[in-house]
Order: C-alpha cells, then structure tokens, then sequence
C-alpha cells in the first residue's frame, strides 16, 4: 500500500521547495519529490536556480565585478594593489561553497518542518497518485489529497550547434569553465547571455561575440534602457551582432567554428568556447502518465488557470512549467499561493508586479508596463528620468552609468511601471514594486522622505520627475502648471 500525504510537491527548485516549506507551516503533511544529483552523486536539493543557475551564476558575477574593480578602477580611489592576478579553481571553489551552503540549508528547512523528501523522479499518475522512479531501482508510488508539479525548465537546445559538454556548453556549463576562454562566442544576447557574457570578459576574455536572432536588443525591455545598455555593454567589449542568425558549425583544431547570416551577408568564426544561451523550455517531458490526462500545450507549458489549478481537481502547477515569466521568485510566489489556497485561504498574486532583473555590471531592472507598450496601448501616461550622473551617491561610488524611470498614469498618477539601468538596481525595484502593489502614485514616491546621500534618492527624483519637479536635473517647465 502507498505511503498517504495530504501534499505531494513534484521538483524542488525555488518554486517546488518553498511551496512545500508553506504547505508543512500550514499543518500538511508534505513530501517533495525530486532527482537532482550534483556532479559528487549526492542527491541535493534547490534545483536549476541554485545549483547551476541563479546562485552560482551570481557568485562568479560577484568575483569577476570585485576581481575588475581591483584591477581597473581602485587606483581612481587612490588605493594601489600592485599587479592583480587571478586564480580562477578558488573563484570555483568559493562558488560551491555558496551553493552547497544553501541546498543544505533547504535540507535543515526540510527536516525542521517534518517535510519527507523523496529521492527520485516523479510522475503524476491517474487518481493523484505519484510515481517515483530511480535510477537502477525500482519505482515506488506515494498517493496525496494535492498534487503541486514544480518540474522546472531545461535550457533549449540547438540541431545546428550540438552540446558537447567541452567546446560547445548551455548555461551550467558555462559556469564550470577552468580556463579564461579567449575567443567566447555566446548563442543568444537575452539575459543569461549577456549576464555570462560580460561576466567571462571581466575575468579577461579577449573576444566575446554574441550573436542574436532578433533584430531589437533586449526587446522584453524598455526601449530607452535597451539603448542605453547596448551602449554600456559594447563599450565594455561586448560584441552584440543583431539580426543573426546561425546556420552551422564545427569542431576544428581545438576550436568551434560558427556559421551565420545577417544583413551584411554570410560569415564564419572561430570560438575556443561556445555558449548556447537561447533561452529555456518547461522540464515537463514525462512529467504525467497519459491516463492521468494533464493538460499541457504543445511548448510543454502546463495549462493552468490564474490560480496555478490544473484541469485535474487537486492538481496545480507553478513554477517554469506554466505561463509567465521564467523567474525563480515568480514561481516562489506561486508556491505560497497555491499552499494558502490549498488551506482555504483568500490567495491571489499580482503578476504585474513581478519585478525582472539582468545581474550585469551596471544592473538593469524593471517591473510594469514599458512606454512602448503604453503607447501601442493608447494610455495616457507621464514618464519621469532620473540619471545617476546626477546622483551624489552614485559618483562617490564612481557608477554613474544609467538612469531611473518612472511611468504613471496621466489621470490617478498610479505608477504603471519602472525601469532602471545603474548600481545595484536590483535592490532599487523593489520599491517600485511595493509602490505598485499598493497602488502607489508618483505623488506617494514624491512625498517620502529619501536618505542623503543614497541611490534610493534617485528613485525619488524620477518620481518628481513626472511631474517636472526634479531638484538634482534641469527640468522643462510646463506652460499653465503651478505643480
């Protein structure tokens, strides 16, 4: 007979671990399935995001933007270091470090909340009923009153320019390079590319290209920050070819040799490495027998309504394997949703407050609606800017590079959105998103007080911006306002 639970969570990754976490807080009894093994063969929890995703990835951004600031910028400071060398197996080492600190810290959440963790794959079979299947062993089935599938996404892949796990990697692999590649070819400048990217120049990559289908860069972004970060990024080395598309390639000589077509004709380049960055696809292969009858599209998204429910009672969805943005705190979100609905309670998350960000060096962030979407949408909106050439805080730290903007509505002047390009933007958007969330106006943002000298003042003079009332950055006078 199977083992009963009131919850089954299928994947343990940001969105599958913390839903089980809120589920066990609520009084379930919980049990989190999944078959991660990092390269030591020891089951480890966390999935893609930090195991070979957003933690490790933002461990080597980190070394590789303090390693630049030493070798390049703390002479402005007057502080001499002599020659700056780098040894790039402790910069690995230190980056494991953080991620095995964090997956056993989800071990120690799991075992302090009575949560079972199931070592396997799982399979949603008929009757929500779960199948856990092992590597060389046999299958096991575990029943529940609720199912959660939380399966995470996969890196897609390219016909034309195979993996093969050396020359040619996807973004974890890109993360295990023990050798500074000097000629790095990036398939894809969307976020992972460019944050890889400009990540492996500072550690001193002589070339790195990044080839991009589209003709836009960072079309999902705002038109002034995408001009403004195509600016930034090539001035720093990165050489962003728009509007190319890949045709071929080979292994020759040690090397990788990539084909391409754009505007100006067909090309080849040779590469020492070669990342495949084209973005994600849902891990949902397998993940529901065919009796069960799961909805899924034929991307591999799971159709599920705006409460993560599934077509089968019981059953939800969250995470990279449904609709919306692919982002770990997205799906986190979904998780303590889904686990309060489960419990009865009132649960409902706000998507258009869900703030995306691009860890590159300056940081670029958004949350809301962009000006181009306003625009085709015909609202009546007011922008305010701000640059961090004007901020004090900014040019004490030397990282003048970018702006802040604002967008409210021209009639309740509620914030429509944000979007910043600057130092440690990452943290900046979370005001806007709290602003939005509770319905916020620019009116709110300029009535706060802002500490001085702070990079939050910048948000706050965009916010007075809207209605030209900046006091660190000229502003036009509108004819007939008094505001």
């Amino acid at each position: 007979m199977s083992d009963h639970y009131d919850v089954v969570v299928i994947g343990a990754g940001p969105a599958g671990y913390v839903a089980a976490i809120r589920c066990a807080q609520l009084g379930f009894k919980t049990a989190c399935v999944d078959d991660w093994v990092n390269p030591q063969g020891k089951p480890v929890l966390g999935g893609t995001c930090l195991n070979v995703g957003c933690i490790p990835s933002k461990a080597l951004l980190e070394s590789s933007e303090r390693f630049a600031q030493a070798r390049d910028q703390l002479g402005d400071h007057g502080i001499g270091v002599g020659d700056v060398s780098l040894d790039l197996e402790r910069m690995q080492a230190r980056k494991q470090r953080v991620v095995r600190d964090l997956t056993q810290g989800i071990e120690q959440l799991f075992k302090a909340g009575g949560i079972t963790w199931l070592q396997g794959r799982g399979r949603l079979l008929a009757g929500k009923r779960v199948q856990i299947a092992h590597a060389g062993g046999e299958a096991r089935e575990v029943s529940a009153e609720h199912v959660i599938l939380a399966p995470g996404s996969v890196p897609v892949q390219l016909d034309r320019i195979p993996l093969d796990n050396q020359l040619v990697v996807d973004s974890s692999g890109a993360l295990e390079f023990d050798q500074i590649p000097r000629r790095l070819g990036i398939i894809g400048a969307g976020v992972i590319g460019l944050e890889l990217g400009s990540m492996w120049r500072r550690l001193g990559s002589e070339t790195v290209m990044l080839l991009e289908a589209q003709e836009q860069f960072l079309s999902i972004a705002d038109e002034q920050v995408a001009r403004e970060a195509y600016r930034v990024f090539t001035r720093q080395g990165l050489d962003i070819q728009l509007g190319s598309r890949v045709t071929g390639s080979e292994r020759n000589n040690g090397g990788v040799e990539i084909r391409y077509q754009n505007s100006a004709g067909d090309h080849v380049v040779e590469f020492d490495k070669v990342i495949v960055a084209v973005g994600r696809r849902p891990n949902t292969e397998g993940i529901a027998a065919d009796e069960a009858t799961l909805l899924l599209d034929e991307w591999g998204v799971v159709h599920v309504d705006d409460q993560c429910r599934t077509n089968l009672p019981g059953v939800y969805a969250i995470g990279d394997a449904v609709r919306g943005p692919m982002l770990a705190h997205k799906g986190s979100e979904e998780g303590v949703m889904v686990a309060e609905l489960i419990a009865g309670q009132a649960a409902q998350m706000r998507y258009d407050t869900v703030p995306s960000v691009i860890y590159t060096f300056p940081e670029v962030a958004w949350v809301g609606q962009t000006e181009q979407a306003l625009k085709a949408a015909g609202v009546d909106y007011r922008a305010g800017v701000f640059p961090f050439a004007a901020s004090g805080r900014a040019r004490a730290m030397g990282e003048t590079d970018g702006f802040i903007k604002l967008l409210a509505d021209s009639q309740t002047d509620r914030i429509l959105g944000a979007h910043m390009i600057g130092p440690h933007c990452s943290e900046l958007i979370a005001e806007a998103a709290i602003a939005m969330q509770l319905g916020g106006t620019a009116e709110d943002i300029a009535l706060t007080t802002f500490a001085h000298p702070s990079l939050s003042e910048s948000f706050h003079e965009a916010a007075l911006a809207v209605h030209s009332r900046a006091l660190h950055v000229a502003q036009k006078r509108r004819p007939g306002r008094s505001r």
